[in-house]
């Protein structure tokens, strides 16, 4: 028998209650906006404002720094119930907490004092500035370096798909301190790197989907930073401190994935239901109660993977398969739930008065982000055969 603790409970209220709040705002502030932004693809500032009021912005940050400290099983939650809406949003403080879990995680007590509360605030917003023109995956082969002069870094290059680029104020950086360094990954650091003199947003980057979000390219010509700005103040340690949060981040896109294909499926069995062939709801026909059963399934699945990789990182355990797993079935799941959902919804489906259109082209984007599911079964393959060799 397991015995839950008065506290434990009390959490457990305070969260379904958030929970509750987040769904309700996002029915009502979302929803009615949503076509209109993704359309024009307008950047949504009065929902950031919002967001900043329910404390979003501090969602998985300490309570010490003002945060609402979210475990990650929470927090995923939260995730789904504002994706099977509109995804663009969460990728507005996905980015953001990855920021401020880089410092939280790796900073020293002056950097977390100056930094986080200012973040949970939303006073300062940003992201993760480690992708480059000719390294994604591979972060080792970036190019952008950082030159110690006295008591500062000049840094010079260039960070390409990078979300809040043009809207955020600071931004992880990574950067090599020492480019000949072998192996790579010991030469790379990361810094905390606010907009200022030498810091210049290049073009935004045009998308199928994940609208009235900004991803853009970053240039840093000659920038200047004072020592102090990097992160854990030693140097060599950037690649581990910047891909150890990646858990998280794969977690948050899986259940992105989940929102969507939770979405698709909803928006498709309402329609099922509504609209009415040969003198009866469509539902009722055997060809589209077979997709319906099958895009249930698979959200219920994927939620369901979701959650495990979220208790494990809630654990403490090391989760990289878990991860996996969740970002590539949930991912999966949300691009071939949105395509039965158009398909269900017939020519409807292909018109833009219909939100099925946009979670289609939304739902591509999770197969891509925070590492190829292509990487994923590769990650996925070999924590497996680590965790269970031959005897």
């Amino acid at each position: 028998m397991t015995v839950t603790s008065a506290s434990s409970m009390s959490n457990v209220g305070e969260d379904a209650q958030l929970l509750d709040t987040i769904e309700r705002w996002t029915m009502r502030e979302l929803k009615p906006i949503v076509r209109e932004y993704d359309h024009a693809d307008r950047y949504p500032a009065i929902v950031v404002e919002q967001m900043k009021e329910l404390g979003l912005f501090g969602a998985t940050v300490s309570e010490e720094y003002g945060g609402l400290g979210l475990p990650a099983t929470t927090y995923s939650k939260m995730i789904m119930i504002i994706s099977s809406v509109w995804m663009s949003v969460t990728g507005i403080i996905n980015s953001h907490l990855m920021l401020a879990l880089a410092i939280e995680k790796f900073g020293t007590p002056e950097q977390k004092a100056k930094w986080l509360p200012k973040m949970v605030s939303g006073e300062v917003r940003g992201g993760l500035a480690l992708t480059e023109p000719d390294a994604g995956t591979d972060l080792q082969g970036i190019r952008m370096t950082a030159r110690r002069d006295g008591s500062d870094y000049v840094i010079n290059g260039t960070k390409t798909w990078i979300t809040n680029g043009a809207e955020g104020s600071c931004f992880a950086l990574l950067v090599k301190t020492d480019p000949q360094a072998q192996p790579r990954h010991k030469g790379m650091s990361l810094f905390i790197a606010p907009k200022q003199k030498g810091f210049t947003v290049g073009r935004k980057l045009e998308k199928l989907g994940y609208k009235s979000i900004d991803t853009a390219e970053l240039v840093f010509e000659d920038y200047r930073i004072p020592a102090d700005n990097l992160i854990g103040g030693v140097e060599g340690q950037g690649f581990y401190q910047a891909t150890s949060g990646l858990e998280l981040g794969r977690i948050n896109v899986a259940a992105r994935g989940v929102g969507i294909a939770e979405g698709a499926l909803k928006l498709a069995a309402d329609y099922a239901q509504t609209r009415r062939t040969f003198g009866k709801p469509i539902c009722e026909h055997q060809a589209i109660q077979l997709k319906l059963g099958e895009m249930a399934t698979r959200a219920r699945a994927a939620r369901l993977l979701v959650l495990d990789a979220a208790a494990a990182f809630d654990r403490g355990d090391r989760c990289d398969m878990e991860a996996g797993m969740a970002k590539y079935f949930a991912s999966e799941a949300a691009l071939e739930n949105s395509i039965e959902g158009m398909r269900i919804h017939g020519a409807y489906g292909y018109s833009k008065e219909f939100d099925i259109e946009r979670l289609y082209r939304d739902a591509p984007l999770t197969c891509i982000g925070e590492g190829t599911n292509e990487m994923q079964r590769i990650i996925i393959s070999r924590q497996f055969i680590n965790r269970n060799p031959a005897i």
